[in-house]
């Protein structure tokens, strides 16, 4: 996710060096002809690349682009992701991360380190004030506990964390599927 003017810059530029590749690769007949398996995985690896940053660019255009007074529907598949509506509202919003710290009383410099970390190591309490000064309002929902599978052991850090890279890498691969011709 691009969460800010820095990162969407560096990432135009990385989608440019992503497009100059594969217009030299597809040049490329020797390496077509010599092992073509290989030359179509690598391409279609940069391929992927490519549509995931071209992706996070234009949901960054939309969100910088959104009238700041009509509201927004952001939607979130998962808890784990709480941290990208906080900063997508920011973005939509049209504040910047000392205009958000002065509305819930944090300063800048804990925004930021908050965006960065994706809010990791914030207090619920603070996360509760960056909601509130963006006036997020959730609607209904509904959360699924399966007690029959609850697992009864302690689960660690890296679990969590490890759990949270199986979520983005799935929803890469759901991302790429959109993307494949029919």
């Amino acid at each position: 996710m691009i969460k800010n003017d820095q990162e969407y810059k560096n990432t135009q530029y990385l989608a440019s060096e992503f497009e100059k590749t594969i217009a030299a690769m597809e040049l490329d007949e020797e390496r077509k002809k010599h092992n073509f398996q290989k030359w179509e995985m690598g391409r279609g690896a940069a391929q992927c690349h490519l549509d995931k940053l071209k992706a996070e660019i234009a949901e960054y255009e939309m969100l910088i682009a959104h009238d700041s007074q009509a509201p927004i529907m952001l939607k979130l598949d998962d808890i784990d992701y709480l941290p990208d509506i906080l900063i997508k509202a920011r973005i939509a919003a049209k504040l910047s991360e000392k205009e958000l710290g002065a509305l819930c009383g944090l300063t800048e410099e804990q925004i930021k380190l908050y965006e960065k970390n994706d809010y990791q190591g914030a207090s619920y309490l603070d996360v509760r004030f960056v909601m509130s000064a963006l006036d997020i309002k959730m609607q209904p929902c509904e959360f699924l506990v399966p007690l029959d599978t609850l697992r009864r052991t302690p689960i660690t850090r890296e679990e969590l964390r490890s759990s949270k890279s199986r979520a983005k890498s799935q929803e890469a691969v759901n991302e790429n599927k959109q993307f494949q011709p029919s």
